[in-house]
């Protein structure tokens, strides 16, 4: 409470689980050992009833095994007893930035969707081809893209079907970490090595020993750290701060970046040697501005999700709805996409999103460039986004020209009545009484 957070106290592992079952949290802090269900046990329930909800353990019994294996079952970070008032909090803040890790999941049974990654363009078959063919290799990658394209969703994928699957998988986030604090994360340090270092503590590379260690926003790192990483990578051994020898590891390294590292290099932000360890395999993940058509499965997913987070029975979308949503350019991704989802689905009152539900999208749109940006688009993708509106209109000056009758228009236009009556229903046109 006195770092400025809303904090609700359970005495044991099952009142937490009945708390989590009534309210939505941010974030969970356990001890590991309780009567009943033990902190590896609300973990567990944690990652199957609510995944990507941020746990970390707390323990007086703290071994780098039981470390491992809280990472390996899902937990955000893990904390020894006695802890620093400090450590805690930075632990807090980390867990906090990486949020909920969950954003475009989706079964593998969905036609489209593969890796538990939702998109079926030819840019996303190309990204899946390739995370097959180099998953099972030991291979150093850099996954680039913009901010909520994926791209740990792409990182877990190479993990999980890897040959170290069984392994770690240790995320970082090296933007959310203090600068004078990049060191003793990765690496790790030993008992009295500066002022709080009241016990040792693995690092990161320690705690994916055997697994893999994905390095988000990897352009954050400061240049003197740029160097100790450059070593783990070239020479498989790290140091832990205050220690007088080195410790050997085995992991493999994801790395990622939201911005162009090549540039980085030029502007001399970031090392090309570094850079050059990590780009062995590139990977990019194209922004959803480019990839229109994986949309509809996006929203189809997304209302999936929400109406069962959210008690709610969002049937689907008008087709006006869509095709704002498939013309907008979309400079959040899929994150933004699916943050816009959640807050309209909970407060709709209709069963069928609406142009009045989605306010903010229009004045978003209202305010971009928007013949620029569907230039930008291939001709398949281009046509799609129009495509519900001028099929609407089209039926429209039909019915019209008609008087309304079904029948005739339906001639007019080339399709059966049958056909047009179900898009009339799909468009809300009613026919004339």
């Amino acid at each position: 409470k006195r770092f400025g957070f809303e904090v609700t106290a359970a005495h044991n592992g099952q009142e937490a689980v009945e708390y989590l079952s009534q309210d939505a949290f941010h974030l969970v802090i356990s001890d590991l050992r309780m009567p009943g269900l033990d902190g590896m046990g609300l973990l567990e329930w944690c990652c199957e009833e609510q995944p990507g909800l941020p746990i970390i353990l707390i323990t007086a019994h703290g071994t780098v095994a039981t470390a491992v294996e809280a990472l390996k079952r899902g937990a955000s970070d893990y904390i020894s007893k006695p802890f620093d008032r400090d450590e805690l909090h930075q632990a807090i803040q980390k867990a906090l930035a990486t949020g909920r890790a969950d954003t475009q999941t989706l079964q593998e049974s969905n036609p489209g969707a593969r890796f538990r990654i939702i998109g079926s363009t030819p840019a996303m078959r190309d990204v899946y081809k390739l995370i097959e063919k180099v998953a099972p290799s030991p291979t150093t990658i850099l996954i680039a893209g913009e901010s909520g394209t994926g791209k740990e969703l792409v990182a877990r994928a190479l993990h999980e079907h890897s040959h170290r699957s069984d392994a770690p998988f240790v995320r970082i986030n090296c933007g959310a970490i203090p600068e004078n604090l990049f060191e003793s994360e990765l690496f790790g340090y030993e008992k009295g090595a500066f002022t709080g270092a009241v016990q040792s503590k693995p690092g990161r590379f320690e705690l994916a020993h055997g697994g893999t260690l994905f390095l988000d926003e990897v352009s954050e790192l400061p240049k003197e750290m740029q160097v100790k990483l450059l070593r783990a990578l070239q020479e498989g051994v790290i140091d832990r701060v205050g220690s007088v020898s080195s410790t050997t590891v085995d992991v493999r390294v994801i790395a990622a970046s939201n911005i162009d590292l090549q540039q980085a290099v030029d502007n001399g932000d970031f090392r090309e040697d570094l850079f050059y360890r990590l780009n062995v395999i590139p990977i990019h993940l194209p922004p959803l501005s480019s990839r229109v058509d994986d949309i509809p499965l996006l929203i189809e997913h997304f209302l999936e999700k929400f109406n069962a987070r959210l008690e709610k029975n969002i049937k689907g979308v008008e087709p006006g709805v869509l095709a704002a949503l498939m013309e907008y350019h979309w400079p959040g991704n899929i994150r933004e996409l699916e943050n816009l989802m959640e807050r309209t689905i909970l407060l709709t009152d209709s069963e069928t999103l609406r142009a009045d539900d989605l306010p903010t999208l229009g004045r978003a749109g209202s305010q971009q460039p928007a013949q620029d940006d569907l230039d930008s688009l291939d001709l398949k993708a281009y046509v799609r986004v129009h495509t519900v509106k001028l099929e609407r209109n089209r039926i429209q000056r039909a019915l019209d020209v008609e008087d309304g009758n079904v029948t005739r228009a339906a001639r007019r236009l080339g399709i059966s009545r049958k056909s047009l009556q179900m898009k009339m229903k799909d468009y809300e046109l009613r026919e004339a009484p």
